[in-house]
């Protein structure tokens, strides 16, 4: 009875040494993934710093008043100015109209959204 005893106990010992075993792997794998997903993150933020300083940098209000000038006949753009802003008042308001049992909203007064370019060089 002792030598079946000293046999399971054995093989006890045994298989929670290879289950200690497959875990110590497991965890320095699992570790190992995690410092490459933490250097992967690193590498990600480092990028999105980068891309966030290039988009700056092309977004400078001075270049892209330069763009504006130099494309004016093809885009027609130009550079915002306080004369440009109305108040809430200005904006014409739609009417209902009566058609046949439907309402129908028309707008009364139109607002010119045109402009000109001046003292620009061609």
């Amino acid at each position: 009875m002792r030598t079946a005893l000293y046999v399971l106990s054995a093989l006890a010992v045994m298989a929670l040494a290879f289950w200690a075993y497959r875990q110590n792997y497991q965890t320095q794998n699992s570790i190992k993934e995690v410092a490459a997903l933490q250097r992967e993150i690193g590498q990600l933020h480092e990028s999105l710093g980068m891309q966030q300083a290039e988009w700056a940098f092309e977004n400078r209000p001075s270049r892209l008043r330069e763009l504006a000038m130099l494309n004016f006949n093809k885009l027609g753009l130009l550079p915002m100015t306080p004369e440009q802003f109305g108040n809430i008042g200005d904006l014409p308001m739609p009417q209902a109209v009566p058609q046949s049992g439907v309402a129908r909203l028309v707008i009364s007064k139109t607002v010119d959204t045109s402009a000109t370019l001046t003292g620009a060089k061609p």
